[in-house]
């Protein structure tokens, strides 16, 4: 993923806190503002499946930056809701998860770090089917003052993969329809060990609901959000992991160095693409908008998701340049690519969730 040189700052100085020891003022000051944040991201996932929900009452509205935070919220939640139009699916529940890494406490101001992991249940409007259901995850970095006896958010940041504007998303609930039936069966190859790579994605996607490890990333490689993003470096682990992964060797420029971390092939976006494709690791299958993969070509009849398999790659395109990697890691039972990522965490999430009508796709098969 890459990222402007103010928000990577702004990553970085969250890693820096993450994981510190807790430093609080009392005991029971401390017990409030706990509760206080279990609260808000409970009423937060009320807000996503029962519009409105009161979720204003837990920010100070005097303070421009609480406004601000509330409005995340609140725009996060429409751009959900009209994707889910556009893909002819409403969300019947969402539960939250939060593991407070540090809180800081002077007087009537509290710093917070913690980690969120959200579980989002959807149902298609037009089909029978059972509920699905998918997994975010969120680092926030909260300011809170405690007015009136009352806390509340005066600010906050965190990187939201579903901040894009509601008004551009593609697609069409018909289309959605098109998706072609996957079965869940996931075959090794010769050369790519593609079970192992969809369980090492399920298993390090973070802090995403779902995920394995605890939460945590595989402590051998080294976390790049506070360098750009580690989507990439990422999507080279599971490919490339010799261990627990897809085990692909290491070639030519594609390393990891155990003592230094990855070259820019194996974290950069732009270089990781050219290398699995011109080394004969991966092949294009398609590429385009939504619209454009989803339908039938004379070279996809079924379209170009038809031959997509777990363990697959899927390129983010925005501007002509590689934005995003993700994993592919499954389909829900109406054949939608479900992908794992970092930067943010997801864990078998909508392909196209978080993104808009300006992002291209590049579907890439790994050849076993």
């Amino acid at each position: 993923m890459k990222r402007t040189p103010q928000m990577c700052l702004v990553i970085a100085v969250f890693l820096l806190l993450f994981g510190a020891e807790p430093v609080s003022g009392t005991e029971s000051t401390e017990t409030e503002v706990r509760g206080f944040l279990t609260h808000l991201f409970a009423a937060r996932s009320e807000f996503v499946t029962n519009m409105p929900s009161g979720l204003e009452k837990y920010y100070d509205q005097k303070y421009g930056s609480s406004r601000h935070a509330y409005r995340v919220e609140a725009n996060r939640n429409t751009y959900l809701h009209a994707w889910g139009e556009h893909r002819g699916i409403h969300f019947v529940d969402s539960q939250s998860r939060i593991r407070i890494t540090r809180i800081r406490i002077e007087g009537d101001t509290a710093q917070i770090t913690l980690t969120h992991s959200q579980k989002l249940s959807y149902m298609y409007a037009n089909k029978i089917l059972p509920t699905q259901w998918f997994g975010l995850g969120t680092w926030h970095t909260l300011t809170l003052k405690k007015n009136k006896g009352e806390w509340k958010v005066v600010k906050e940041w965190y990187l939201d993969p579903l901040d894009e504007s509601p008004k551009q998303i593609p697609g069409t609930p018909e289309e959605t329809e098109a998706f072609p039936d996957h079965k869940e069966e996931i075959r090794d190859g010769k050369k790519y060990k593609r079970q192992k790579a969809v369980a090492y994605a399920n298993k390090y996607a973070g802090s995403a609901w779902g995920a394995g490890n605890k939460g945590r990333y595989n402590p051998k490689y080294l976390n790049y959000n506070g360098k750009g993003g580690d989507c990439t470096n990422f999507a080279s682990q599971v490919v490339g992991d010799q261990e627990e992964g897809g085990g692909l060797k290491m070639s030519g420029p594609w390393r990891y160095h155990y003592h230094s971390g990855g070259n820019s092939t194996w974290v950069q976006t732009d270089s990781f693409k050219n290398f699995i494709v011109r080394s004969g690791y991966g092949r294009v299958i398609a590429q385009g908008g939504f619209s454009d993969l989803v339908k039938s070509t004379r070279q996809n009849p079924d379209g170009a998701f038809a031959k997509l398999f777990p363990g697959d790659l899927i390129a983010h395109v925005i501007r002509n340049d590689v934005d995003h990697f993700s994993i592919v890691t499954g389909f829900d039972e109406n054949g939608y690519p479900l992908v794992n990522s970092h930067t943010a965490d997801r864990f078998r999430a909508p392909y196209d969730l978080g993104w808009d009508k300006n992002t291209k796709y590049i579907l890439i098969h790994i050849n076993d």
